[in-house]
């Protein structure tokens, strides 16, 4: 990111660019798969810029999954926002889903990668979040569906919905995403509010 001579620096743009270059870089290379000397090299900055920016290479990760997992909310917020009824909800999750494992770079969610190499720390809370977020959109659905135990039935979508990346990511299971909306939707048709699970 080298800089005209000249020009004036914005710290916040700098910031932003460093963030982006960075999500992609670690997504594909995951956390530990490049040191702070290449990090800076790749993106084109000093260690000194990255520290004054995020601290150390573990703040830059941290807001790079807090950033990612942001966008992943709010994809799936607004999918939810746009369906007329609780099948049109979860249908437009999963689509949200599908649309994501035929992006050409998909590598499985970085966030939960990043969790899995790290069993503790900044990683494992952003992990917690995003499933937490998730949980609470799908017991959402499932309770205005009129499901008999909404809890159960949001646990068990988010079972599909994980393992369907999973199995996108490790399998190369191009149908992974449309295999667990049928099995979603099944599920929720079956979890009335006289079904019993």
């Amino acid at each position: 990111m080298p800089v005209p001579k000249g020009a004036v620096l914005d710290p916040a743009q700098t910031r932003a660019a460093i963030l982006d270059a960075a999500t992609v870089l670690l997504y594909q290379r995951g956390l530990d798969g490049i040191g702070v000397a290449k990090l800076c090299a790749a993106i084109g900055i000093s260690k000194e810029t990255l520290y004054r920016h995020f601290g150390s290479k573990d703040g830059l990760v941290q807001d790079v999954l807090d950033a990612r997992h942001d966008r992943l909310a709010r994809s799936l917020d607004d999918a939810v926002d746009a369906g007329a009824d609780p099948t049109d909800q979860l249908a437009a999750v999963f689509d949200v889903l599908a649309r994501w494992h035929a992006e050409p770079d998909f590598r499985g969610c970085a966030i939960l990668n990043a969790a899995t190499q790290h069993h503790a720390g900044p990683a494992r809370a952003v992990a917690a979040r995003l499933l937490d977020h998730r949980l609470d959109l799908l017991t959402g659905i499932a309770a205005r569906s009129g499901a008999s135990d909404p809890a159960r039935l949001g646990r068990q979508l988010l079972t599909l919905l994980t393992g369907a990346t999973v199995l996108a990511d490790h399998h190369g299971d191009a149908d992974a995403a449309e295999h667990a909306k049928q099995a979603a939707l099944a599920l929720l048709r079956s979890a009335g509010p006289t079904a019993t699970l």
